[in-house]
């Protein structure tokens, strides 16, 4: 559990995760295979380590527990956190939106004969889509019909516009014509270390550069 650990490695991390994906917190449990992650039940976690100084299950631990909240996880480990901050900082995965995230770009799908991309690559370059999936797009909101064999669409069909709430239908076209619009990422939110009893916040260089 999270107090057995925490007797075996001289940092704990506070991470939250944005588009949580098993695949990839998995790749990061491989990296970190010499330490220990705990994700999910926030309560637990942060009873484990103390929510109050005479509770707290080493010293300084229960300045740590604020930041366990929402969608976050542990990562006891003994390397520096020098190393630990910048493998987060430069991991990031790109993987198809699920409904409920906002769109990170406008799509708008041309007229005329649909292509696999939805026109993100040159005609040239792209192929028809095949027409046993025009009655799919269509029950998925695209207004479309068969012409000669071929899915077509009399205007231009606005599929999603960047900063606005994605549902399920407009996810399953996005992923239907490849793109991909979700960022699996790490933020480490802060540390305690144990040699000093001190709690290090970190900044999200995300939001430093905005």
């Amino acid at each position: 559990n999270v107090r057995d650990a925490a007797d075996n490695f001289s940092h704990i991390y506070v991470f939250g995760v944005e588009n949580m994906r098993n695949t990839y917190l998995k790749d990061v449990r491989t990296h970190f295979a010499d330490s220990r992650i705990f994700f999910g039940k926030t309560k637990v976690m942060a009873k484990a380590l103390g929510m109050t100084d005479a509770e707290e299950y080493q010293p300084g631990l229960s300045k740590l527990t604020p930041y366990i909240d929402g969608s976050v996880g542990l990562l006891l480990s003994n390397r520096d956190p020098a190393e630990v901050l910048e493998y987060f900082e430069n991991y990031s995965e790109i993987d198809y939106a699920r409904a409920g995230v906002k769109a990170t770009r406008d799509f708008t799908v041309p007229a005329g004969v649909v292509y696999s991309r939805g026109g993100d690559l040159p005609i040239e370059e792209d192929v028809a889509l095949p027409h046993s999936l025009e009655v799919t797009v269509r029950k998925w909101g695209m207004p479309t019909k068969l012409d000669k064999g071929k899915v077509v669409l009399d205007g231009d069909y606005e599929l999603c516009k960047e900063g606005r709430t994605l549902n399920s239908h407009q996810t399953a076209l996005l992923k239907l014509f490849g793109v991909a619009m979700a960022e699996f990422r790490i933020q480490v939110k802060a540390y305690w270390s144990q040699a000093t009893a001190e709690v290090t916040p970190v900044e999200d260089p995300n939001t430093m550069e905005e």
